[in-house]
């Protein structure tokens, strides 16, 4: 079998990796809202809904069974830490939008979790090539506490952003708060001009 190509985030070749207002950690710190769900994995499916021209959803041997990939990139957190090197292996978002026809009025999507968690994107960001769901870190499956068994990943986006337990992908025509955007903040995130919380200017 043939290795995987492996995506290298765009981040990962600035000259200075750091973003403002970031300190380098070797660890990978665990935070979430709430308690860590028991997800079984013959239970576990990912539904793509919203404006498509019919509903999909995935068993997890079905979501694994898709074409994989590699993404080479950086982790910023909006509690100021960052983690450089991170190989993710998984599905892009592009595999997974094309699994569906997308109406033409689509612009954003809400991503949901077990749970009750949930965060939005512009379809845009969505569908960088740097953006997979993700079922492995650093050649280890994902433990269920750092979102196993499949995460979002969206490099170039505050972590808040890379959704742990992904059940449920929306797509929309309008822009809509998640949880952590609902409770100030930023609506986008951007570490590299430190889009933290909504001004409140």
């Amino acid at each position: 079998m043939s290795a995987i190509p492996t995506i290298i985030s765009p981040d990962v070749k600035r000259e200075n990796r750091t973003p403002p207002g970031q300190r380098l950690v070797d660890s990978w710190p665990i935070l979430h809202n709430g308690n860590v769900p028991a997800i079984q994995a013959s239970e576990w499916r990912l539904i793509i809904s919203g404006l498509v021209e019919a509903e999909r959803q995935l068993t997890l041997e079905e979501f694994q069974s898709l074409p994989q990939a590699t993404v080479l990139a950086d982790i910023h957190c909006v509690t100021t830490w960052s983690r450089l090197e991170n190989l993710w292996e998984g599905v892009q978002t592009s595999t997974i939008r094309d699994l569906v026809e997308l109406l033409p009025e689509a612009r954003f999507v809400m991503i949901r979790s077990y749970g009750g968690y949930s965060t939005n994107l512009a379809l845009d960001d969505f569908l960088q090539d740097d953006v997979l769901f993700a079922t492995k870190h650093d050649g280890e499956l994902l433990s269920p506490a750092h979102g196993g068994p499949v995460r979002l990943v969206v490099p170039r986006l505050y972590f808040w952003k890379s959704a742990k337990w992904v059940t449920q992908i929306e797509f929309t025509d309008q822009d809509q708060p998640g949880f952590w955007e609902s409770y100030g903040y930023h609506n986008r995130g951007d570490p590299w001009k430190e889009e933290r919380y909504q001004s409140r200017g």
